[in-house]
């Protein structure tokens, strides 16, 4: 606590062709509600446009809801536009159906961490807490 930036800046996005966004409604009310600031971007966002949310947001993270199956392309895809626009500082965490076996690649591609759906919303909130915010120098 007492860190002079504000409060953690979250952009909440599902990207892809996903029509559910119950969950991720879920996690930025979460979110919000433990005193962060969400930036909730609805349904059909392509990775070009969560990363422009996140960038003029100034957000310290983005979390991606990915129900689709297309999650190791849009994972990538989101981390690799951060690297390209000198933002890779603002972390990726994500949930959604994601088999198992692909968090271990995810990982190795830069997300900082996903969440299955048994995950709780106060699990999400306390990993975001203790992970997202790193010392603000300009």
């Amino acid at each position: 606590m007492g860190v002079a930036a504000g409060p953690i800046r979250v952009v909440v996005a599902k990207p892809g062709l996903d029509g559910h966004d119950r969950g991720a409604k879920v996690i930025a009310r979460a979110l919000r509600d433990a005193g962060m600031e969400v930036i909730y971007t609805g349904l059909h966002q392509t990775p070009e446009q969560v990363v422009d949310t996140a960038i003029q947001e100034d957000a310290d993270a983005i979390g991606l809801s990915i129900l689709s199956g297309a999650h190791n392309t849009l994972f990538a895809r989101v981390i690799e536009l951060l690297k390209e626009r000198d933002a890779a500082d603002i972390k990726v965490f994500g949930g959604g159906i994601i088999p198992e076996e692909d968090i271990p690649l995810l990982k190795e591609k830069g997300v900082a961490e996903l969440f299955t759906p048994g995950a709780t919303t106060t699990e999400i909130v306390e990993w975001v807490r203790d992970n997202v915010r790193q010392p603000t120098e300009a």
